[in-house]
Formats: structure tokens, C-alpha cells, sequence
């Protein structure tokens, strides 16, 4: 009776979760990982939380608690880094209940715990994220992307004329940003727990703004200076790792600092052979047979195998090596720009342009078309029985063939989503 009790609980929350945009099909090691971040009286708290963000006043109403409850309970689900904690100029509170990644899986590996198993809970994160691939290949393989790369900076000085938006640089993410604040790499923490890490730096995860400000209140992260943020950028470049931000122009709460064979990302395309888990540059590497002598340096940097060396004859028939870019699997990062020490490969502009959505509300609407999840956005205050009502029968017409290829037209979401955009926020 005990256990049906518990895992009703976490039942609960798991279908909220999986209300999200990204979603987090529900699963043993999904409970187990939410068994172990939460207790079971949590886990029905969070799972009557709005997935817009929330005020205090707000939250009670939805748990039929009182004001001074209510605050004290929301202050420690953000103190375990379970929900964002935002402070207004004016003093108020708005809290906001992250999706599972990126969100509170990754925070919960920040920093060293003393009060969580983390040793258990990388093993129950690799079997949930790396073994089982409902909730990955929802979470990656989707129209509109979760993440998008980042250019090397360092390489775009190869070629001079290359046109490069302020969004598109990692280093006027970190100039333009209200509030730093750098925590241990999620990936990396659960890899070493299972004995599989690389020596990539692991003190070098980013975040910004609010989620910063959140993190950095609460001991999950430790605040930065520009000044500091830049350097470990630079740190990030000498161990060719990419960096990977949400999929927005403005407002980005995080960028990654992602090894090939350690990031969830990096990791699907490989697993599934596909660009369609993450957003790439607007670039692409071009090598110069000329200089290329097949030193394999560039194949052994790119971080998802977008490189191979292959034999060529040559006209006095000597077999020699070099080096062939597969595009469709290229990130147009330009980590292999700077492995290669003979200048053979340079920098590109791809031949279409790669679309950012404009901030989190766009990209989260975006989603939530096409992945049929619209009416939970609509209709969010679960506490309401008419909004579960309408959300059902709103979710029901979505599912009905003709209608999801209308809202997934690119008529439709040009034409309504500065709407929907407006009443989301």
C-alpha cells in the first residue's frame, strides 16, 4: 500500500512533466530519479505548479494553502534547485518549475551534494537518458530544437568576411548578461560516477540572468565577472569543446560547455544519426585538398564524426589521405577550424540560413504545436476543472489528422503565434 502511495505521487508529477513542450514520458527510472530528488508530499506540490511562471499567489490558490505555507514550501523546492526563484525589483517572487533538462536533472548535478545519492542518480540518469529512448528521442528529435551550437570564435577569423550576429556569439551572451554564475558540468558529474569521463574541465557550465541569479542564491552555482566567464571560455576552446546554448536570440539561460563523448546532445546525433536533436551554425568548414596532408588531427576533434579521412590516387598513382567533411552531420562549430595546424580548413556561410526563434516563448509555443501540446500552455491552471475540461477537448481536435498538419503549417504559425506568444506570457 505503502509503494502504490508513493508512486501515485510521482505518477502525478511525471504526467505534468510530460506536459511540457520536451516532455518526459513516464518510466520506472523516471520515478526512481524523482523518488530521489523529492519526497512524495513534493512531488504532488510540484505537480499542481503551473508550467508558466507562477507567483506566490498563484501557487497557493493552486495547492489550497495558505500565503505564509506556500512561500515556506516553494523557498525549499528552490533551495534544492526544484524550481527557479525570482526576485522582482519591487520584492515580489515569481517562481517558475523548470522542465526536467535542460532544467532541474542538470541543476541537481551542479555542485557536489551531501543530501542527494549522486552516484544513484547518475546511474538512474544514464539507464533514463543514455540507455531507454522515449524521453531523448522526444526530447531532440523534434522540428523546432531544444539547443543550438555556437561558432568557435576563434575560428571565424579565418576568413574575414564571414557576417556573424551578435546572438550567434557566445562572448556577447556573456557580456550582455544581468548575472553569471558557473556550476560543475551535468554531463561530465554523471559520467565520472559511472566511470566513463573524459578530462574535459568540469567547473565550467554557464548560466545567466534570472536562472543564474536562482542558482547562485540558493550555493548551486558560484558568481562570476565577465572577466572570469571569458576566460573559461577560452579554457573551453583549448579543450575544443562546443558550446551549446537554448535555441533563442534573446534572454538564454545557459550555454554548455559540451565534450563529444559526455553531452546528452552530442551524443543523440550520434545515437541516432541525425541533426535533428540540435540546431547547428550558420557555418560549414571547407578544407583545402592543397594544404590537407591527412594528419587525421580535425577527425579526432570533431565531436559528433563528422569528419573521415579517406585514400585518393593521385596522378602518378601515390595513394595519399585526406580529410572529407560530411555536412549533413557537420555542426558548423569550428572546433576542427582550430585543430588544424596547417590552415587547411576554413569557414563557410551554409547555403540557407539557420532559424532562431526569437526568445523561450516563441521557441516553447513553437514546440508545443508540433508536438500536439498546445492546450497545456491554453489552458495551464490544472487547479481549475473547466481549464483540464477544455484542455482535454482542445487536445483531443489537435490529435485529429487534418487539424495537426494545419497547426503544424508554417502558414499557421506565422499567422497566430505572436497571439499565442502574447497570451502565453
Amino acid at each position: 500500500m505503502a509503494h502504490r502511495s508513493i508512486k501515485s505521487g510521482f505518477q502525478q508529477l511525471s504526467e505534468r512533466l510530460n506536459q511540457f513542450p520536451q516532455g518526459a514520458p513516464p518510466s520506472d527510472y523516471l520515478f526512481k530519479i524523482l523518488s530521489v530528488l523529492m519526497n512524495e508530499k513534493e512531488a504532488r506540490v510540484m505537480s499542481a505548479l503551473p508550467i508558466k511562471p507562477f507567483s506566490i499567489q498563484t501557487a497557493s490558490a493552486a495547492l489550497r494553502m495558505s500565503r505564509e505555507d506556500t512561500e515556506k514550501i516553494l523557498t525549499e523546492l528552490a533551495s534544492r534547485a526544484l524550481l527557479i526563484d525570482i526576485e522582482g525589483t519591487d520584492g515580489d517572487r515569481t517562481f517558475v518549475l523548470p522542465p526536467p533538462m535542460a532544467g532541474f536533472f542538470e541543476f541537481s548535478l551542479m555542485r557536489i551534494r551531501a543530501d542527494l545519492d549522486q552516484k544513484l542518480l547518475s546511474e538512474l540518469f544514464y539507464q533514463y537518458l543514455n540507455v531507454e529512448e522515449d524521453f531523448v528521442r522526444d526530447l531532440f528529435v523534434t522540428e523546432t530544437k531544444l539547443g543550438r551550437i555556437f561558432v568557435n570564435e576563434q575560428a571565424l577569423s579565418t576568413v574575414n568576411n564571414l557576417h556573424i550576429l551578435d546572438y550567434e556569439r557566445t562572448s556577447n551572451v556573456i557580456k550582455q548578461a544581468s548575472s553569471i554564475g558557473i556550476g560543475m558540468c551535468y554531463c561530465r558529474h554523471k559520467m565520472r560516477h559511472l566511470g566513463k569521463a573524459c578530462n574535459a574541465p568540469m567547473d565550467i557550465c554557464m548560466t545567466f540572468g534570472t536562472t543564474a541569479s536562482s542558482l547562485i542564491k540558493y550555493g548551486h552555482a558560484r558568481e562570476v565577472s565577465v572577466s572570469e566567464c571569458m576566460s573559461l571560455l577560452e579554457k573551453a576552446y583549448d579543450h575544443n569543446l562546443v558550446q551549446i546554448g537554448e535555441n533563442e536570440q534573446e534572454g538564454l539561460p545557459f550555454i554548455c560547455n559540451c565534450c563529444g563523448c559526455c553531452c546528452e546532445a552530442l551524443l543523440a546525433i550520434k545515437r541516432f544519426g541525425t541533426l535533428n536533436s540540435i540546431n547547428t551554425t550558420n557555418f560549414l568548414p571547407e578544407i583545402s585538398n592543397d594544404k590537407c596532408n591527412g594528419c587525421g588531427k580535425c577527425v579526432l576533434a570533431c565531436p559528433v564524426g563528422a569528419i573521415k579521412l579517406v585514400t585518393q590516387e593521385t596522378g602518378n598513382h601515390k595513394v595519399i589521405k585526406r580529410a572529407v567533411i560530411d555536412e549533413e552531420v557537420c555542426l558548423g562549430c569550428g572546433v576542427c577550424v582550430r585543430a588544424c595546424n596547417r590552415g587547411s580548413i576554413t569557414l563557410k556561410h551554409r547555403n540557407k540560413r539557420v532559424i532562431t526563434p526569437i526568445n523561450s516563448v516563441h521557441r516553447i509555443v513553437l514546440m508545443s504545436i508540433e508536438q500536439g501540446k498546445l492546450q497545456n500552455l491554453i489552458f495551464d491552471n490544472q487547479a481549475h476543472y473547466s481549464h483540464r475540461a477544455m484542455a482535454a477537448i482542445l487536445g483531443a481536435i489537435l490529435k485529429m489528422p487534418p487539424t495537426k498538419q494545419i497547426m503544424a503549417s508554417e502558414q499557421m504559425k506565422s499567422k497566430y503565434l505572436l497571439a499565442l506568444v502574447k497570451n502565453y506570457k
